[in-house]
């Protein structure tokens, strides 16, 4: 057989370029507090979620309300004729307005375990839009509610047949728009009758409450998840995960349950639990030794066995007192198209995908900085705060939450070495330095390395000191664009890019 031509060889792929680090920028702030303005502990939010078409966005606080947001940009709505004028598409980041809000937990106690409940709301989400209605799921350590949030119109009614003096001396309140003193006869009666006349009509969204979901739990609550069925939904607390559905609240399936028969042999427990977001029969939950645990609900009532089980074990020798603690999951969450899971540990974030349980295919070093200090954060309980983690809808960047109200954002794709760092605040940036040394991000846990020596154990990666008592752990980024909504104390920060 006669050799190949060097044009009939195959071509070496072409390396794929790099994404390019996106510029973020600050859009929008709610709820911002003045310079030496305290912070009253009812009004530090709790919880965010964005509904699954990003037009609206929830948050919880820890005075038990939830307050709604709505997107005001009006997307799609400009004419063709005006498209057709514009010589490149202007981007245009979202914009929020403030809907309404609602009180939905109350402060509690429970007579028989003498314990107090606290309003605080733990997670709030999104049901699926009916009717042009929205549906809310909200909990705190022990109830969860189903809310209904609808605009109704509100009419409003002038020209009444009143005299102002007189409405005024019966202690009624009388219309803008009264009848002239001329049309009245001295014995008080009138010439003639008018009828009240509708001039307009104002539309308020009203919250009401659907379902109590009540009396399940012993433990607190610490995550609740939809089923994309859109009938049932989980909620999770340390030690067990129970099923219900969306229109009865009489009972629920417990469908995990790891409590021993002796609570002294108690090793591990429950952090947090979210469904697939779209095979109805799969969810994980994540553990306080690291571990996920992928369970399927078609293989037995109660889901005392995982099918597959995402761990990454510790480097012999190398464990400390402070190795569990770290190594806790404190939160997970899918990516869209259902193939990862991101978790966040205390150290980490971690990439899993679901078809390869032997370690993580990305690790992102968020914490190294603080290794020198456990003690320290032993000891002041910071080491037990519970960050969240979010993916962009496309899946190519993750984010989570830090000390001195900033979060960072690392680039999920492979090849791409993108790590930002951000403040909560109007200039995002500013803690940016010339040249930042970004943390060690491995693609293995083959591969994994530790930094050590090089770094300032009070400062993190850009030389910035931490300010453990503000502490960024709620953000959520919407599912279409890159837009990040983040919690710093009482205010809600908004970014795009």
């Amino acid at each position: 057989m006669d050799p190949k031509s060097p044009d009939d060889r195959p071509q070496a792929a072409a390396p794929q370029p790099q994404p390019q680090p996106l510029e973020w920028r600050f859009a929008q702030v709610f709820g911002e507090r003045g310079a030496g303005e305290d912070v009253q502990e009812v009004d530090i939010i709790s919880a965010i979620e964005f509904d699954k078409s990003g037009d609206h966005l929830a948050t919880g606080d820890r005075g038990g309300r939830v307050v709604l947001f709505e997107r005001t940009d009006a997307r799609g709505s400009a004419s063709r004729t005006e498209l057709e004028r514009q010589d490149y598409p202007v981007a245009r980041h979202p914009e929020f307005r403030y809907k309404t809000e609602f009180q939905s937990h109350e402060p509690e106690f429970d007579y028989l375990k003498s314990l107090e409940i606290e309003e605080k709301i733990n997670k709030i989400k999104w049901g699926q839009t009916a009717n042009n209605a929205l549906f809310i799921l909200s909990t705190n350590d022990k109830t969860i509610k189903y809310w209904k949030v609808q605009d109704k119109k509100v009419k409003r009614v002038s020209v009444m047949n009143l005299d102002a003096s007189q409405s005024s001396d019966n202690g009624t309140t009388s219309s803008s728009s009264t009848s002239s003193s001329r049309g009245l006869l001295p014995n008080g009666g009138c010439t003639s009758l008018r009828l009240p006349v509708v001039t307009g009509q104002d539309i308020n969204p009203v919250a009401r409450c659907r379902r109590v979901y009540a009396h399940a739990h012993d433990y607190h609550i610490n995550s609740i998840s939809n089923n994309s069925d859109g009938e049932t939904f989980i909620s999770a607390d340390d030690l067990r995960i129970n099923l219900w559905n969306l229109e009865i609240n009489s009972q629920s399936f417990n469908i995990v349950d790891v409590k021993p028969t002796n609570m002294e042999d108690l090793t591990e427990v429950i952090t947090c639990a979210e469904f697939h977001p779209t095979h109805c029969n799969t969810l994980a939950y994540s553990s306080s030794k690291g571990a996920i645990r992928l369970i399927d609900l078609r293989q037995s009532a109660l889901c005392d066995n995982h099918s597959k089980l995402f761990e990454e074990h510790e480097a012999a020798g190398s464990k400390s007192f402070f190795t569990e603690i770290i190594a806790s999951v404190s939160d997970i969450k899918f990516a869209r198209d259902g193939r990862h899971i991101l978790s966040r540990d205390y150290m980490t974030l971690k990439l899993w995908d679901l078809n390869m349980d032997s370690g993580p295919v990305a690790t992102f070093q968020v914490h190294e900085h603080l290794r020198p200090k456990l003690c320290d954060l032993y000891e002041n309980d910071s080491i037990f705060d519970k960050f969240e983690c979010c993916l962009s809808g496309d899946g190519l960047r993750v984010a989570t939450g830090s000390y001195s109200n900033l979060f960072r954002v690392f680039g999920g794709s492979s090849g791409n070495t993108e790590a930002t760092t951000l403040e909560a605040s109007r200039n995002p940036m500013r803690r940016q330095v010339a040249n930042p040394t970004r943390p060690a991000r491995t693609l293995s846990s083959l591969t994994r390395a530790v930094r050590r020596g090089g770094e300032n154990a009070g400062a993190d990666g850009n030389g910035n000191s931490n300010d453990f008592s503000t502490k960024l752990l709620h953000l959520a980024w919407h599912p279409t664009e890159n837009s990040i909504a983040c919690a710093a104390g009482n205010s809600l920060y908004m970014y795009y890019a």
